[in-house]
């Protein structure tokens, strides 16, 4: 999939430790459309781990690895840890980094503390680009301040960052709300439905829980399929394998497109007749069915599928 598409389509995002030199170098050959690569829990929980894993990503990050840092994310230490402020030094400063996963953000007051680091950062590197942020949920707190979280803006303009998207850790979440995980994924229903509506309603992409079955791709497809219909706009992997079918799954098919291209060709003709809704294969088509119909025609030409052309 091509990592030139906007943001409407970027629906993988792969962790890739820092722990060592051998998993940064096997990330250069990665499909995904995002690479996080994990200060956080990719890394033993150890000063020195974690002050050589900050090193030895920042020698990486600084030499020719051709990656498009639009597909670069960092997932750094979250702000109660003693790496935290050294983590967004760092990271904050590399023009090579355009996104930071921020863990453990339980309301916008925690934003507000990352954001005032950032700008530090910036005003002894300044960016040309700004930071994008996507900030994790994975608490009760975080769920109960969803609103206040998603709506949040910096105080110090674009150079403090800017909030780009939601994402689910279900695991915290999990260990945090003594909620236990079932193969239906139905006690998180609720929560998965509240993080994609709120994302929606603030112009942000809404990212869906990892997979922990790696080596069950029928599971891995069941889960994507179910969070597209939520409306998340990409899930996350933790194993190169999933990539793939995490793109697919989150691509539409080609009935979807067909059937889109017939809605936006049917109201088209209805409009030209002064009529405002038009009947497709037994259902009634208007305005609302449009804007879906429009939105799957994006995506699928954001990722470059095949769109049919619907004779008159």
């Amino acid at each position: 999939m091509s990592t030139e598409v906007p943001s409407v389509l970027r629906p993988s995002y792969l962790y890739v430790p820092t722990s060592s030199d051998r998993m940064l170098g096997k990330s250069l050959s990665s499909p995904s459309d995002v690479i996080i690569y994990d200060l956080e829990d990719g890394v033993p929980p150890l000063p020195a781990d974690k002050s050589n894993a900050r090193e030895r990503l920042k020698d990486f990050l600084g030499g020719r690895n051709f990656l498009d840092p639009r597909r670069i994310a960092v997932r750094i230490n979250d702000i109660t840890t003693p790496y935290f402020q050294d983590d967004i030094a760092q990271i904050a400063s590399s023009p090579a980094v355009q996104t930071l996963v921020l863990p453990k953000i339980h309301s916008p007051q925690d934003l507000h503390h990352v954001s005032r680091e950032i700008y530090l950062a910036s005003q002894k590197t300044p960016r040309q680009v700004p930071l994008n942020i996507v900030s994790s949920v994975e608490s009760a707190r975080a769920s109960f301040n969803l609103g206040g979280i998603a709506g949040w803006k910096s105080e110090y303009g674009m150079e403090g960052g800017r909030l780009t998207a939601l994402l689910f850790a279900a695991e915290d979440y999990c260990a945090d709300t003594s909620i236990i995980r079932s193969p239906t994924r139905q006690e998180l229903l609720y929560t998965r439905s509240q993080i994609v509506i709120v994302a929606k309603a603030f112009g942000l992409d809404a990212i869906d829980m990892v997979c922990v079955n790696y080596k069950d791709f029928d599971i891995l497809r069941d889960e994507c399929h179910e969070g597209r219909r939520l409306g998340f706009t990409g899930k996350q992997a933790i194993h190169p394998a999933q990539v793939e079918i995490i793109q697919s799954a989150f691509a539409p098919t080609s009935e979807e497109i067909l059937r889109a291209a017939k809605i936006i060709h049917g109201l088209e003709l209805a409009h030209s007749q002064a009529k405002g809704a038009v009947g497709l294969e037994g259902e009634m088509i208007d305005a609302p069915m449009l804007k879906q119909a429009e939105h799957t025609i994006k995506i699928a030409r954001a990722a470059g599928l095949h769109i049919p052309v619907i004779a008159a």
